[in-house]
């Protein structure tokens, strides 16, 4: 049997992240961090391939020269909300921005669903299912949190390996979040 291992990676930080808006296609934040320590994370021969947002691209860039873009891996259309905060929309759309939270297949903003990028990303990871090797894509964290949600559905307690001295962080702020960390760039400095 053929093994396919996928690393699934964040984009590194952006301004709009830092204030709790719906991205734009802006860029990252300058981390001072050198391309060869995330290019030394994973093992070579790898395929490289990032979603089209600059931000996607630039934090590819960082890993190798090789990136093929991949339009699968986009971002959601987020419509209207684009660019806004989650604290502007909490005052102006309380009720839409509640009802996108609690119903996969709302669109108040009038882009893509929490359902619909569930369901392309749910393809793409089917159409990885015969691509031997490593792949790495870099991607939004809403495209991570859909390939989560198609790995884990139905009886995922046989589907978690964890690791010797594996952490996972659990969150709970009304309900419990899974919270995956990456590289500490500011203690890095």
């Amino acid at each position: 049997m053929q093994t396919t291992r996928l690393t699934l990676m964040c984009h590194a930080r952006t301004v709009a992240q830092k204030l709790a808006c719906f991205p734009t296609d802006e860029p990252v934040e300058n981390i001072g961090v050198a391309s060869d320590v995330l290019a030394a994370r994973y093992d070579a021969p790898r395929r490289l391939i990032c979603a089209p947002e600059l931000r996607s691209r630039q934090t590819a860039a960082w890993l190798g020269a090789d990136a093929i873009v991949d339009q699968a891996l986009r971002d959601c259309d987020w419509g209207q909300w684009q660019g806004q905060s989650i604290k502007d929309l909490q005052h102006s759309q309380a009720a839409a921005l509640q009802a996108w939270l609690e119903d996969p297949h709302a669109t108040p903003h009038g882009g893509e669903s929490v359902a619909q990028v569930c369901k392309r990303v749910s393809k793409w990871l089917v159409s990885l299912q015969t691509t031997p090797g490593h792949v790495v894509a870099v991607t939004h964290p809403f495209i991570i949190r859909a390939a989560l949600i198609h790995v884990m559905q139905g009886s995922a307690f046989h589907d978690i390996d964890v690791e010797p001295l594996s952490a996972v962080e659990l969150r709970f702020t009304g309900r419990w979040r899974l919270r995956l960390t990456g590289l500490d760039v500011e203690g890095a400095r």
